[in-house]
């Protein structure tokens, strides 16, 4: 989506504005950051007599945000880089906010305009300062790599997660995570004398490190904190027991190794779902037993329950059917059996798509590949060997049969007629010389 100032081309792509990303409305193309705010207050001019608001927002390294004073009064836009007011030193920043909105994120934040939290904006930045600043990034993953060999000499039990350099690269803030409380005194000193620069060390959690890290989740996009998300609620089991899911720790948790934030989403949908339900301690007294509760479906309304005697067999229920014999066993009646109440429910006709397009089906592959056994195919071959010569000899004895009880044509039966009659011949002169011999 292209902004006002660089247009699109004929088919709707945007040409771009040469500014990397920094536009008068927001960020498009490379530059597009974690939270970016869309100004729609920007094309609209303020009422008479009143002074546009000085303070603005700027983001850092990883979607980290400040608000700073512009004192001297500086012509500052959306997407400026300037250097502002550093612990100690100066730090660079861009300008990610201005005019009223910046009230709105005050507020939100509980951040006064008074604050000691707002520092100065010193001026926008030159090109010496952005190639200090540039000089400072390129150095980070270095610091990241040799601080965790510090770190595994001094045997502590800490995690280095990430190094931020200040914009004048005077000053590093490493960012780590530990379980327990961790003395880094004299880690403090090995990366000053190191590095040469002032360290701060700085403990986060693990959802904090996941959203500075990044990553993709199990559902294929990227990390919500990481992407869009500010604020991390408590998720607890108790959102997976309503949503009826399995308290399995691996599919629960995500890359921080805590429970999915994602689990939150849509719990008042779930609760507000549950409110016409009966509690899940609650036994029907029937006529045949008392029954307790095994499963629902919340969507569907529908309930599972089991006699006490027999909870082998489970009977499917509909909401209303159990609310009325919940209201039954109140008046001190019990219900027919649950049976009958399972007869009660119509059963939805399937419907069968056919494959019109003749394509495979998408589940051909779920089936598991049985494993093959040598011992069982090699006697599987010698039998249908077997079998196939003995169909071969029985095939072959047939023809000859058939060729020997077929009519014959007139000149084979001469032929046959002149050899019986040639053998005759010979039989009746071999017996008439043995006669005289005699």
């Amino acid at each position: 989506m292209a902004c006002g100032s660089c247009g699109t081309t004929e088919n709707g792509v945007p040409r771009g504005c040469n500014s990397n990303g920094n536009c008068g409305t927001g960020t498009c193309g490379s530059g597009s950051e974690k939270l970016a705010v869309f100004d729609w207050l920007s094309n609209m001019t303020l009422p008479s007599g009143q002074e546009r608001f000085n303070i603005y927002e700027v983001r850092f390294k990883n979607g980290r945000k400040h608000f700073y004073k512009n004192v001297d009064n500086l012509s500052i836009s959306m997407g400026d880089v300037v250097a502002v007011e550093g612990n100690p030193g100066h730090d660079i920043g861009t300008v990610s906010l201005a005019g009223e909105l910046v009230k709105v994120q005050m507020k939100k934040r509980k951040i006064g305009f008074d604050s000691e939290e707002v520092k100065k904006i010193y001026r926008k930045a030159t090109q010496k300062d952005i190639d200090v600043w540039q000089q400072a990034r390129a150095r980070e993953e270095e610091t990241q790599r040799r601080g965790r060999e510090i770190l595994g000499r001094l045997g502590l039990q800490m995690k280095l997660s990430d190094v931020e350099f200040q914009g004048d690269g005077n000053k590093a803030t490493f960012y780590y995570t530990a379980d327990s409380r961790v003395d880094f005194r004299q880690l403090i000193r090995d990366l000053a004398s190191a590095f040469s620069i002032r360290v701060e060390m700085r403990q986060v959690g693990a959802r904090q490190e996941a959203a500075r890290l990044g990553g993709v989740g199990s559902c294929g996009r990227e990390l919500c904190c990481s992407t869009w998300l500010t604020d991390f609620r408590k998720v607890t089991t108790a959102a997976a027991r309503y949503q009826q899911l399995s308290l399995n720790p691996l599919k629960l948790a995500g890359q921080c190794g805590k429970l999915k934030c994602c689990l939150n989403f849509e719990l008042d949908v779930y609760l507000d779902a549950l409110k016409p339900f009966p509690k899940q301690d609650v036994v029907l007294k029937t006529e045949k037993g008392d029954a307790v509760f095994v499963k629902m479906d919340i969507f569907k309304k529908h309930l599972w329950y089991t006699y006490k005697d027999e909870s082998f067999k489970w009977y499917k229920l509909t909401l209303d059917q159990v609310l009325e014999i919940i209201a039954l066993n109140k008046k001190g009646n019990s219900s027919v059996a649950l049976e009958e109440y399972e007869s009660e429910i119509e059963v939805d006709v399937k419907v069968n798509f056919e494959d019109a397009v003749g394509q495979d089906s998408l589940t051909r592959f779920d089936t598991p590949k049985r494993k093959k056994r040598r011992r069982n195919n090699n006697k599987n071959k010698k039998a249908v060997v077997s079998v196939e010569t003995q169909t071969a000899k029985q095939t072959k004895s047939k023809q000859k049969n058939k060729s020997k009880n077929q009519p014959k044509s007139k000149e084979q039966q001469s032929k046959r007629k002149r050899r019986n009659f040639r053998g005759n011949k010979n039989k009746s002169s071999r017996n008439e010389n043995g006669s005289q011999k005699d």
